[in-house]
């Protein structure tokens, strides 16, 4: 057994049967194929930053190592061809050092850039399916490479045709960005609306957003943690209306569909949950949406601070909380809803 502590930001004791990082599509296949032949299971990680171990693998996990950054330009876009195990934030700092805006909000999200479109990742009003313009999917079975166009990928909120129909057998080997020359800033969240639109530069942005999530969420590499643990719900107009009025200080959000988006961390806060602790998982201090391994926490631990939370955010507002990170057993991934319910 190998130990899976450094490949994961949870930084959880525990193990795998075998770790491979590849660095080419013909390394992937390989190691996945090997695992198949001896019928154990895979599971791909980039730098682990959305799952939850709750027990050692009993197979393979292959490490996105895919690298490289290819631009190209017509005269409205940049065009981006992003190898899969890229660092996230190391991508956005590369865009700006090159004069490409529109990757600014989504600054300082661990993980790599195969990782995400499967989560749809998002921050500060802008969501990747908002900068996509395709993604390649290894057929691990046949080793072809297929590209889906943004439609294809059926982005939603947290959400992706990534989590159901290309779950097993399949992974994600490069994404292609698409960013606009004629630049607009998104500052509808947070300090970010006492931004000047007219004067405001992507650098700016980025800098804002980097100091928030540097002030509020703690650093992997000192507290194990998994980012946002859980979706912000988005309630109907009713609901929302009874919430406000018992609670009329409450940040909300609008949506296209006449619903309105909570933010789950206020949500947790209010229930007077901040440094709540179950074993050695605690929900963090500064910013409530985020669990910690505070003191050698077990995936065990985590999951029922987990299915605390959710039932006092429940009792206290009538409001569901769904987990965003993965859960991993023995086996491979498992239903976080049902575990935390």
């Amino acid at each position: 057994m190998k130990q899976l502590t450094a490949f994961h930001t949870f930084h959880l004791p525990v193990q795998a049967k075998t770790i491979v990082p590849f660095d080419t599509v013909e390394q992937l296949l390989a190691a996945w194929q090997q695992a198949k032949q001896n019928n154990e299971p895979t599971l791909l990680l980039g730098q682990g930053s959305n799952v939850l171990f709750l027990a050692d693998f009993d197979g393979t996990v292959l490490i996105n190592r895919l690298k490289g950054i290819e631009p190209r330009e017509d005269e409205q876009f940049y065009y981006l061809h992003v190898g899969g195990g890229e660092n996230w934030h190391a991508l956005v700092e590369w865009t700006l050092a090159h004069g490409m805006g529109g990757l600014e909000n989504l600054a300082l999200i661990p993980g790599v850039a195969g990782s995400a479109p499967i989560q749809n990742i998002g921050a500060y009003g802008v969501e990747f399916e908002q900068v996509c313009d395709y993604v390649d999917l290894l057929n691990l079975n046949n080793g072809e490479t297929i590209r889906l166009s943004r439609e294809d990928c059926r982005f939603g909120y947290r959400d992706s045709i990534f989590k159901r129909q290309y779950r097993e057998g399949y992974a994600i080997v490069a994404v292609g960005l698409k960013l606009a020359k004629a630049w607009q800033p998104v500052l509808n969240y947070g300090s970010l609306t006492q931004l000047d639109p007219q004067t405001v530069t992507p650098k700016q942005i980025f800098d804002e957003v980097c100091a928030v999530r540097r002030a509020k969420l703690p650093d992997p590499d000192d507290v194990g943690n998994a980012g946002s643990f859980f979706k912000n719900p988005v309630v109907d107009f009713a609901n929302f209306v009874r919430i406000q009025t018992a609670c009329p200080t409450i940040p909300h959000y609008p949506q296209a569909d006449g619903r309105v988006k909570l933010p789950a961390g206020w949500l947790i806060d209010q229930a007077a949950l901040k440094g709540y602790q179950i074993g050695g998982a605690a929900v963090h201090t500064q910013q409530a949406l985020v669990l910690i391994n505070k003191e050698n926490a077990t995936g065990a631990d985590v999951v029922a601070l987990a299915q605390a939370v959710r039932r006092k955010v429940r009792e206290r507002f009538g409001v569901e909380l769904h987990p965003e990170v993965r859960f991993i057993g023995k086996q491979g991934e498992v239903d976080s809803e049902v575990a935390t319910r």
